[in-house]
């Protein structure tokens, strides 16, 4: 990377004094593990928008889908004044190049999915999403989202941060200049990755950077980004990882000896049945990568999406 990614976040994952109570969330993880690559842009919604430390608590009521921000005890409605902010806020990000966000779980206004909503007899469903994070995931629908407590799941944190760094290089890519070149070798190197996550996606793709030619370089582009943040959105999975492996295999039809072929597909097997993580075979197959020079498996940034030092592919 040229430079660090940077990321939006609730400012209190940071330990910033900044809830309700004058508390913190601080996530550790987030600081001292992930904060090693990235730089945050820290935001608290309540204190930009005016509301103070200490304040009262607040809940969302009402409708699920258009729900109301109340204070607890006085039933003071500040969602005006919360839209308002979060609109003009959102604009101030655009010009900060965010290759994602982490919002606060369970947060009236930073939740970005399952957030109670109290109907008129006080009784919570939650179905609600909080009305800063619905507002900056309207405004910026290609930026992966998350939430810290979803953050502890190793699939779902693998999944944010691989597509956190696959924007990045996106957004490298385009600050080099739009060129139907540029668009063939970003694919070229991302399409094992794509494949991880959508064989669907990876056929459409290929099938749209095979037809450039008939495209102006704009709507080539806005296709292909569109494409691609969806395709990410989906989950790699043991079944599709062992395709890609399985695909991998063909490059080396002609020099893997028998008992390199051997092993290569019983580590394959073992990361099927889940009895290795997804780390054991991606390094064997860098050995081979290397021991016999194939060009083409050199590129791709399947077999490195994210700094290894994470250690997000060694959960089995």
């Amino acid at each position: 990377m040229e430079m660090k990614i940077r990321l939006g976040i609730s400012a209190c994952l940071l330990g910033e004094e900044v809830r309700y109570d004058g508390g913190h969330k601080h996530d550790r993880y987030l600081t001292d593990t992930l904060g090693r690559y990235v730089e945050y842009v820290p935001v608290c919604p309540e204190v930009e928008a005016g509301f103070g430390i200490p304040r009262e608590a607040m809940r969302l009521e009402g409708d699920p889908n258009a729900p109301h921000l109340v204070t607890r005890r006085t039933k003071r409605d500040l969602t005006e004044s919360m839209l308002a902010w979060a609109k003009k806020r959102a604009l101030e990000l655009e010009g900060q190049d965010l290759c994602g966000f982490i919002f606060k779980s369970r947060s009236p206004s930073s939740g970005m999915e399952r957030i109670a909503v109290y109907n008129e007899k006080g009784m919570p469903v939650k179905k609600g999403i909080g009305l800063f994070a619905r507002v900056f995931m309207d405004h910026f629908p290609l930026v992966p989202v998350e939430e810290e407590g979803r953050l502890h799941d190793p699939k779902l944190r693998e999944n944010f941060i691989e597509c956190v760094f696959v924007l990045k290089r996106w957004r490298e890519c385009l600050s080099r200049g739009k060129s139907r070149r540029g668009l063939i070798n970003f694919h070229t190197n991302h399409k094992l990755l794509i494949l991880s996550h959508s064989p669907k996606h990876y056929q459409m793709m290929g099938s749209l950077v095979g037809q450039a030619k008939t495209f102006t370089l704009d709507e080539l582009y806005e296709s292909y980004q569109g494409m691609l943040m969806e395709a990410l959105r989906l989950k790699t999975t043991i079944k599709k990882n062992a395709n890609v492996l399985q695909h991998m295999m063909g490059y080396f039809k002609k020099e893997l000896s028998s008992d390199e072929k051997q092993e290569l597909l019983e580590i394959i097997a073992l990361y099927r049945e889940v009895h290795v993580p997804l780390i054991v075979p991606i390094t064997l197959m860098n050995h081979y990568i290397r021991k016999y020079d194939q060009p083409y498996l050199k590129e791709q940034y399947y077999l490195q999406p994210h700094p290894i030092e994470l250690q997000l592919r060694n959960h089995a």
